[in-house]
């Protein structure tokens, strides 16, 4: 699904969805998404009476970090249900969530990241400011369990 081009695409057409093919709209509307990655760890290890002054570096295990999205708040409370889900022990509230990037015109995807067992573990709301006119936000950290990109 990735397309290729000289010039790199712009960071501000994206779509993030919660359960892909269930989720449209406002809901599922974020203005920030950072923090997708991935690293494989390793582990390093030298036989004491290994000929070469060197270590092995021996492949680990896979770590993904944590995602954050953020974005205004409108009222809806099916983020926090399923934040609810998730601190009451359900098994079966893990997602995957699909991170899709557009093109400039939003007529074709050009990158995917899938996360998978995805789970809010943090959600934060504010700051509150009597005095502001900022628009009122919601911030959500999402961890996974293994990042696919298509």
């Amino acid at each position: 699904m990735a397309v290729l081009r000289d010039r790199p695409y712009v960071q501000f057409n994206f779509l993030v969805e919660l359960e892909p093919g269930k989720s449209d709209g406002a809901e599922a509307g974020f203005q920030e998404c950072s923090g997708i990655g991935m690293e494989v760890t390793v582990a390093e290890y030298r036989n004491g009476n290994e000929k070469e002054n060197s270590v092995r570096k021996i492949t680990g295990l896979n770590k993904s970090s944590d995602v954050t999205l953020k974005r205004g708040v409108i009222g809806s409370l099916n983020l926090y249900k399923w934040l609810d889900e998730i601190r009451n022990g359900n098994q079966n509230a893990y997602k995957t969530v699909m991170i899709h990037l557009q093109n400039e015109d939003h007529s074709a995807i050009v990158q995917s990241w899938k996360l998978l067992r995805a789970r809010i573990i943090k959600h934060t709301s504010g700051p509150m400011n009597a005095k502001g006119t900022d628009v009122a936000m919601e911030e959500l950290v999402l961890s996974y369990e293994r990042l696919e990109m298509e």
